[in-house]
């Protein structure tokens, strides 16, 4: 819209609070623009007050803001339609006020109350642009959205959904039937208390599509839902307090958070993993066999010596029995330095069983294990090997009594572990954002009367 002092005044009337002048019966105040509508005045035949007419020529029917009366304004006359006398309902946007939405400044011109069969009202305002036309500023309470009326039909998609502009709108709200529980202000079509129509709702986030049809015409409406500080900023109005379920067209406050979280957490892993391999591995294996008898005797042997020629680096000592079988193998590992008898001991198992019962053969356990030292001082080890092999119930799976273990010992480790939990600690921030967007989600459609249809 271009700027206020390039244009003439759109609006052809004062502004709310500006002298209107003498009363009189229909009086026309001229518009100062070309093409704009004039405003109207003229005496409510049943309360004597002064109504004015925002959109002359457009609207067709106006409750009095003083007794409620609805008046066919088609009518050169003013003839009442329904009457009206009790208090006038005070408005959260009384009629009149002006505000700028989206950048378009509107006119509030008509209220309407609607509910289904008096219950889940909502408020429904009619606003007016001279240049823009109308539009619908509706609020159940939660939260405000701006719908303007659709001039084509939106194309269906699927059995159940819409799409308009190719996006797409799932089925939330099915058909049922809204009546109109009060009315004040003007409105460009014929409406009154007590009137019904058909409605269901599809949306998807961040808008709604209405559909609505009486026994007249079908509309289809799109709105848009509004950030709460758009409704403050344009009429001075608090925003929505918030709480309960969500809006049916409000999208989750996480879902942006979880997506940025978990695409930081996918690039750290890709950085983790990358630096676990590259400093990671093995190097320089000794091996030594120990043949051992399966009666708990313990056997010793020496692995090295090892040379570690940096400050601080792991070690990696396994063991391999691949004959074992209904057996196992206690192993302790003592690594030495030759120069100042510093030790560091782990202790392992390698330990397989195998048989057949009434389910069938089956097998248990592995003939191969891992042993893992970390931040071991430089200098020169040895690896004092104690193994002790044992059988399990000799006489039920044979006779043999001997085994024998490959013990290695290798400069560096792979902690796949520690990678694992790196890992999911620089996840958890996404994964828990994920949470409450699925929580969010499950609460939004848990109003719909689709609900687990579509679970998410």
């Amino acid at each position: 819209m271009p700027p206020e002092d390039d244009r003439p005044n759109p609006w052809g009337r004062p502004a709310p609070g500006e002298a209107t002048g003498p009363t009189a019966a229909r009086t026309v105040v001229p518009s100062e623009s070309d093409g704009a509508p004039a405003a109207e005045q003229f005496n409510c035949p049943n309360c004597g007050g002064t109504v004015e007419i925002k959109a002359a020529g457009y609207s067709v029917n106006i409750a009095c803001q003083y007794c409620g009366s609805m008046l066919d304004v088609s009518d050169p006359d003013v003839r009442i339609i329904q009457r009206y006398e009790g208090e006038v309902r005070k408005l959260e946007l009384p009629l009149g006020s002006r505000g700028v939405l989206r950048g378009t400044e509107w006119e509030v011109i008509g209220y309407q109350r609607r509910s289904e069969n008096g219950q889940y009202p909502w408020d429904e305002y009619l606003l007016f642009n001279p240049y823009e036309g109308y539009a619908f500023l509706d609020t159940d309470g939660r939260g405000w959205s701006l719908g303007r009326q659709l001039t084509a039909t939106p194309e269906k998609k699927t059995l159940v959904g819409f799409e308009v502009d190719g996006e797409f709108y799932e089925p939330f709200y099915a058909q049922t039937r809204a009546q109109v529980d009060y009315v004040l202000g003007e409105f460009y079509w014929r409406v009154h208390v007590g009137e019904e129509v058909l409605t269901a709702d599809f949306v998807r986030p961040g808008k709604m599509l209405s559909w609505e049809r009486s026994d007249r015409e079908t509309v289809w409406t799109l709105s848009a839902l509004l950030e709460p500080h758009e409704i403050t900023d344009a009429f001075g109005i608090d925003p929505p307090k918030g709480g309960g379920l969500p809006l049916p067209h409000q999208p989750s406050p996480y879902r942006q958070k979880a997506g940025q979280f978990m695409k930081l957490a996918a690039a750290v892993a890709v950085a983790l993993i990358v630096i676990t391999f590259l400093f990671g591995g093995t190097s320089d294996p000794q091996t030594t066999r120990i043949n051992l008898a399966t009666n708990g005797v313990e056997q010793t042997a020496k692995v090295g010596p090892i040379v570690l020629d940096r400050p601080r680096q792991a070690v990696t000592v396994s063991a391999q029995a691949p004959g074992i079988e209904n057996s196992w193998i206690d192993l302790t590992y003592t690594l030495t330095n030759r120069d100042t008898g510093e030790t560091f001991e782990a202790n392992n198992v390698v330990e397989r069983y195998s048989g057949r019962d009434a389910e069938g053969n089956w097998s248990e356990g592995s003939s191969y294990s891992t042993s893992k030292f970390s931040m071991i001082p430089a200098g020169t080890y040895e690896l004092n090997v104690f193994a002790a092999g044992s059988r399990w119930t000799q006489s039920q799976f044979g006779s043999s009594s001997n085994a024998q273990v490959d013990v290695t010992i290798e400069k560096g480790a792979t902690f796949f572990s520690n990678l694992l939990l790196a890992l999911l600690v620089v996840f958890a921030p996404a994964l828990w954002q994920w949470f409450k967007h699925l929580s969010f989600e499950s609460r939004r459609k848990s109003d719909s009367d689709f609900a687990g249809d579509d679970d998410d």
